[in-house]
This record gives structure tokens, sequence and C-alpha cells, in this order.
């Protein structure tokens, strides 16, 4: 827990960003997702299982990070009774439900009032992450409700939760192709998440957790619609494909850093005790600071409010 938490003082982004102002997170909040990559190895996780995991890599990889974004259910008991959370590194705590809501097939956003930023706070975490999933773009049939509006009133009275307790909001948007269409096309994916963005600039979030429009052109669009600091998601994409999305995503867009997950550590699931150790010591932990070598310099710190 950082010293103004434990003041009781309105905490900042520098709880979870270096002293550059820039952001080397590592995110671990997977609960359904991370079953499905114990599965696809062809192991049944217990809870246990995926307790360990997480247990492991935030210890060998926090030392290295500027901040870890943990789940409530598995990750953040978990990692603070095992002592695995290195002090320098903060903590993000995902506050979202588990399980998306829904309307004819699409997601639809809601908030679990109970998981607020007092109960975050409560937890020692140094921001409140909330995941949302978003697409603009999607038809809005007559007698049917918004669910575009919606999701930005949610984020709003997160925001404004936030706020008030003086925690950071760290917002996440996934884009989604609406119903009646299979695939989005690279122009309507650039298109979905730069109109997201935009809408969810306006409730004034510390930062966006978003994803890569797909091109430096696409990163330039971006940067132009922001008021608050981003950081690149790495859906899960090879690392070596995300070293250079998070060069284009600083250099073009502005960005203030990233916040990965699977690209770092993927391989880590279903490896034994020993063979994992050695995974995150000579593989995702250099991973980890090549990535931070390749923000430096070029990261804009977040005290930019979102411009370079």
């Amino acid at each position: 827990m950082t010293t103004a938490a434990v003041q009781g003082e309105p905490m900042t982004l520098s709880s979870i960003a270096d002293e550059s102002g820039t952001f080397a997170i590592i995110a671990f909040d997977q609960r359904n997702t991370l079953r499905r990559m114990f599965t696809a190895v062809g192991i049944e996780a217990t809870d246990q299982d995926m307790r360990d995991v997480k247990v492991e890599v935030t210890k060998a990889l926090t030392p290295d990070a500027t901040g870890i974004l943990l789940d409530p259910q598995l990750g953040v008991g978990a990692v603070m009774g095992a002592g695995a959370l290195d002090s320098s590194c903060g903590l993000l705590i995902a506050a979202e439900p588990t399980d998306r809501g829904d309307f004819d097939g699409e997601p639809r956003s809601y908030r679990m009032p109970e998981q607020n930023a007092a109960w975050v706070k409560s937890l020692g975490g140094d921001a409140v992450k909330i995941l949302v999933m978003m697409n603009p773009q999607r038809e809005v049939r007559p007698g049917e409700p918004d669910i575009t509006a919606e999701t930005v009133g949610v984020v709003q009275s997160i925001v404004d939760d936030c706020r008030e307790q003086g925690i950071p909001s760290v917002i996440e948007n996934l884009i989604f192709a609406p119903r009646g269409v299979d695939q989005l096309t690279p122009e309507q994916r650039e298109r979905a998440i730069i109109s997201s963005a935009e809408l969810l600039t306006a409730t004034k979030p510390d930062i966006l957790k978003l994803e890569y429009p797909g091109s430096a052109q696409g990163c330039r669009k971006l940067s132009g619609v922001l008021t608050v600091p981003w950081a690149v998601l790495s859906a899960g994409v090879d690392f070596d494909v995300f070293e250079d999305v998070i060069r284009v995503s600083c250099d073009d867009g502005g960005a203030s850093g990233f916040i990965a997950g699977r690209s770092v550590w993927k391989e880590a699931v279903g490896l034994n005790p020993g063979e994992r150790a050695t995974f995150l010591s000579e593989t995702a932990r250099p991973r980890l600071i090549k990535l931070r070598e390749a923000i430096a310099g070029r990261a804009t710190p977040w005290q930019n409010g979102g411009k370079q």
C-alpha cells in the first residue's frame, strides 16, 4: 500500500507509474480466460492452481513492474497472503463483474455497487480497474436500450466514485463486432476503438487502457481525441508483435506506457513449478525489461494529461 493510502490522502497515478510518469504494468486479472488457458494445455485447473500461478508470476515480475493488475477472487488475497508483491510495485484491482451482461447477443456493461472504490482501497489497492465493452457503431433499433450510452453512464459513475474516494480510475475498453457482423474490418476496428475512446475520455478517468488501433495513422487519430492518458493493452499477441505495438503507440499515439499480460507470461500456464520458475526468470522477466526499454524516452508522462 502506498504512503498516501496509509495517510488517507488522495492517491494519484504515481502509485502505479515510475519516476518519469510512465506505466509498465503487468495484467493478471484473468479468471475465466486463465481457466481456458489451462484447459487448452490439457489441465483442468483448480482455483488453487490459478492462485499458485498468480503468486509465482507476481513474485517474479513485480520487482521490475510499476504496477500489477489482479482480480479480487483469485489474485489479490493469494498474492498479499504470500507476500509476493514487491514493495516498489503498485496494485490495481479489477472491480468489474466476472460475467458480462448481455442484450440480444451483445455485451452490456453494469456495475457491482459493493465493489466500489472504498472496497478497492480496503483491499490495499492503489487504483480501480473496470473493464467495459463498447462499439458506438452498433445499430440502435427502436424500442431497444442504447447500450453504448448505458456503458458511458456506468463508467461515469465509477469515475465519480473513484474521485470522491481519492483513488485513480483505470477504464479498459474492448470493442466487439455488433450483431449481424461476423468480423470487423481493420477500418471498422480502428473506427470503433477511436470513437469509443472519444466517448470515454469525456468521463475524465485517470487513465484509459485501450486496444491498439492497428497502425501509426490510427494511433495519431486516437491521440487527437484523447484528453486523458492512455496505456496500450497486449490482447495476448505474441511478444515480438507487442514490442512493436508499444513503440508505435508511444511514438505516434502519445501512449504513457503499457498494461500487458499474456504477451509476457502466457507460457507459464501449464508448466510444472520448476519449469515455471525457469521460464519466469529467463524469459518473462527479460521480456518485461525489454518492454520497459521500448517505452523509455518514448512514452508520454501521465502528468501531461494525455498530450505528447
